[in-house]
């Protein structure tokens, strides 16, 4: 936001020079990006009085003035400008003065007739206004007073950039309050008569949707002069803050923007039809706009509207058809609160960004529209003239935000901050911003003002007294680190050694967006909901991820068409499940995902050129599993998931608790994804992997081991993992070894059966084991596979 300094003086006028203002400002938050001086500079030019102007002898573009600067004698001046003429009130440079450029003027002869100096336009001063001919100044211009002086020049005009929270701050009254704030200086606001009805002018208000548009105020001014001259003091003051003048009723509405921070907008009375109601577009409706850009407006936007047709979109834009102009008699001013959300992205989805819309998206004082129409009502009849009708309100209290009530505690205080503030200062300090203040012991109890948007919680509180008691009033101290044992589950395993881990078999850390399209994820997970962001960065990005895949199965697509034929990418990051049962709505749950496409090396003249399978991904991702110490509570089982292959898709479950999935993309989502060949992908949640098991130290037996070699045929539909698990059952505590070392199906096996070689070791801590003991063994482990599976010996 630009403002004017003198401007903001005549607020509160501290003293403090231009530079310490500017270093106050933004100490406090507020960050001066730039200050400008408003004309460039330039000496010796004083107000003047066109006393003669007549047509040059020899030069039809030339006239020959005499000018009044307050001296004994008139001043010759020759000067080109077409609207110079007698009467006006003009700049007048002096013989001797220096103009921007180090432009010196001098006495000369133009076509033969003398001219002791020069009438200046805006632009020969180094002022940024557009304008034809030499300055126009008003009429009770002093003569003979420096023109530096008289429109003050030297002011500056100072840029601050707020940040989105600040949104108090975007009128003169918010920044002149924290400027009053931090050098504990008393605020003058200005002041006025207050506007009563003269005439009797009712208009009908309807607000349809109270919670988008919670007050609105409508007051009706006749026989306004359109055509009246905008004062050259609300000009300059527009003009600093990066306004251009337009007409009196447009620069009224946009003085009080600048002034309170609060939008407004004028209707042409006589291009309405009928009242006036606030309500949400029914998605069918054109509107053309005040830019002369005709748009359909959306269904879900708020317009303003008469019995016909919306007339404006709501916090946004006029519309042309109902826009003062220079015909217009009587007008229509509107003042109204609208909730921050119900304009957030309205504009920007509609390619428009409004001062109105840049202030009604942050958040505007509900409580000060009554005085802001009566400010801008008082200056449409000190400028315009005209009569004022009664102000007519729609409110809904229930809809109006409220003040916020927060406790502050000293101990939450001083742990934050690091340091000890008095609690007659942090009083103060509050209480200065506007909040009201009642102290309990050691805690204080804030209500806040209706202007603080961004005051919430505790925490806030705290910014703001740091903030004013200065951060660099904070001492800085070193901080003191114990060096105590840090507080942590051995068997918790750090997630940096399973990323060291991938990284070491070849994989590369990716990190994708938390949204993603909803299309592709919809494809990914059909009959799964996934949370939408009501005002996304664009609709690709609109989703919050149900899963890794989307955005892994994404990157692998891009890495391929940029001609990366072997992709290993890997991921770690939250998921976002809708939960009706979570506090939020929303199960966050940590993830790691993996995935694999290409080759299963890089190309070497040594090794085979060999497509990625199930097994390869399935290796990476025991390796894992390896670093918990707890292989034996990992299991995979057969399964369906709707975006992988049907038969290549495996659950991962720990304890027999389905923890992830693992397996090959679906066909059906190559072409959506841009994927080329065969991909294998798992995801697993985090907070199942990283526990493993502590080593236990057991003695060593001292007795030999004995392996023995069995062969068992079963059905191939059994899983080798259950035939294992049952062997350790049986083997019990002298079963020290287990190792399925091959399986068979071919000449010697029976269709529809498989073999199963697996080594037994078995090893006794106390004894040496006999041979009727190990056969007892042996044939306890044969007789329940058959029991349990069917099993039997191979021949």
């Amino acid at each position: 936001m630009k403002f004017s300094e003198s401007w903001l003086r005549e607020w509160v006028n501290p003293s403090v020079s231009r530079e310490e203002l500017s270093h106050q400002i933004t100490m406090a938050g507020l960050e001066v990006d730039a200050v400008d001086g408003v004309a460039a500079e330039f000496s010796g030019v004083v107000v003047g009085e066109v006393v003669e102007c007549g047509q040059h002898p020899d030069a039809d573009k030339l006239r020959v003035t005499k000018i009044n600067v307050g001296e004994d004698e008139l001043i010759d001046i020759v000067c080109g400008a077409p609207n110079c003429r007698q009467g006006l009130k003009v700049a007048v440079a002096m013989v001797g003065a220096v103009l921007p450029g180090d432009f010196k003027i001098k006495k000369a002869k133009l076509r033969g007739q003398p001219s002791f100096g020069m009438l200046c336009s805006y632009g020969e001063l180094g002022i940024d206004i557009e304008s034809d001919g030499i300055i126009e100044l008003p009429l009770d211009a002093p003569i003979g007073k420096s023109v530096r002086e008289y429109l003050d020049l030297d002011d500056a005009i100072i840029d601050v950039d707020l940040t989105a929270n600040r949104a108090d701050c975007l009128g003169m009254v918010g920044l002149a309050r924290e400027v009053g704030v931090l050098n504990r200086h008393a605020v003058t606001a200005p002041s006025w008569e207050a506007v009563d009805a003269s005439i009797d002018a009712p208009v009908s208000i309807k607000v349809e949707a109270p919670q988008a548009c919670p007050r609105y105020l409508g007051r009706v001014v006749k026989n306004v002069d359109v055509t009246a001259i905008t004062p050259l003091w609300m000009q300059e003051k527009l003009r600093r803050s990066g306004i251009r003048s337009i007409d009196p009723i447009v620069d009224i509405t946009n003085y009080v923007l600048i002034e309170f921070g609060q939008p407004m907008h004028a209707f042409d009375l006589a291009t309405l039809n009928g009242g006036i109601t606030v309500r949400m577009a029914n998605g069918e409706e054109k509107l053309t706009l005040l830019d002369g850009n005709e748009i359909t407006v959306p269904s879900d936007t708020l317009v303003i509207a008469d019995d016909k047709q919306p007339v404006a979109l709501a916090g946004v834009f006029g519309g042309e058809a109902t826009g003062v102009n220079s015909s217009t008699k009587d007008i229509l001013l509107e003042c109204a609160f609208f909730a921050p959300l119900a304009i957030l992205g309205k504009a920007r989805r509609l390619g428009l960004h409004t001062d109105s819309s840049h202030r009604f998206e942050r958040g505007v004082d509900p409580q000060l529209q009554h005085k802001v129409m009566d400010r801008a009502t008082r200056l449409v009849l000190d400028i315009c003239g005209g009569e004022a009708g009664q102000v007519v309100e729609a409110v809904s209290e229930a809809d109006l935000p409220k003040a916020a009530n927060i406790t502050l505690r000293r101990s939450k205080l001083d742990r934050t901050l690091g340091h000890h503030i008095p609690d007659s200062d942090v009083t103060e300090i509050l209480q200065r911003l506007g909040f009201e203040v009642a102290t309990d012991g050691n805690v204080w109890n804030v209500t806040t003002a209706t202007y603080r948007f961004d005051m919430a919680i505790e925490e806030d509180l705290i910014e703001e007294v740091a903030r004013i008691y200065g951060y660099n009033n904070i001492p800085n101290i070193a901080p003191v680190a114990s060096l105590n044992m840090s507080d942590h589950k051995e068997a918790d395993m750090p997630l940096k050694r399973v990323r060291d881990l991938l990284v070491a078999r070849g994989f590369q850390e990716a990190i994708t967006y938390s949204f993603v399209d909803p299309k592709l994820q919809a494809q990914v997970h059909p009959e799964q909901e996934a949370m939408v962001l009501p005002n996304p960065i664009s609709v690709e990005m609109s989703a919050m991820r149900l899963s890794m895949f989307t955005g892994l199965l994404s990157a692998v697509g891009n890495n391929q068409s940029r001609q990366q034929g072997r992709v290993r990418l890997f991921e770690t990051g939250l998921r976002f499940v809708p939960d009706t049962q979570a506090d939020s709505g929303v199960r966050q749950q940590a993830m790691l995902g993996a995935v694999i496409s290409g080759n299963q090396n890089d190309e070497h003249w040594s090794m085979e050129s060999k497509t990625v399978d199930f097994f390869d991904l399935k290796g990476d991702l025991e390796s894992i599993i390896g670093l918990t110490a707890a292989d034996s509570e990992f299991t995979f089982k057969a399964a369906t998931h709707p975006a992988l292959h049907p038969g290549q898709c495996a659950e991962i479950l720990r304890e027999n608790r389905v923890i992830g999935h693992i397996g090959a993309v679906h066909p059906k989502l190559e072409k959506p994804f841009g994927l080329n060949g065969k991909t294998i992908v798992f995801e697993l949640e985090l907070d199942a992997l990283l526990h493993s098991s502590l080593p236990l130290a057991q003695t060593v037996s001292k007795f030999p081991a004995n392996r023995r070699d069995i062969a068992v045929v079963v059905d191939e539909n059994i899983s080798a993992t259950d035939v294992m698990n049952l062997i350790r059952k049986v083997g019990e505590n002298q079963l020290v070894g287990l190792n399925l070392f091959d399986v068979y199906q071919g000449k010697g096996v029976e269709p529809g059966k498989k073999s199963l070689a697996i080594a037994l070791t078995l090893q006794d801590t106390t004894r040496t084991l006999e041979e009727k003991d190990i056969t007892e063994t042996m044939d306890s482990v044969i007789s329940a596979l058959k029991n349990e599976f069917n099993a039997s010996l191979r021949d």
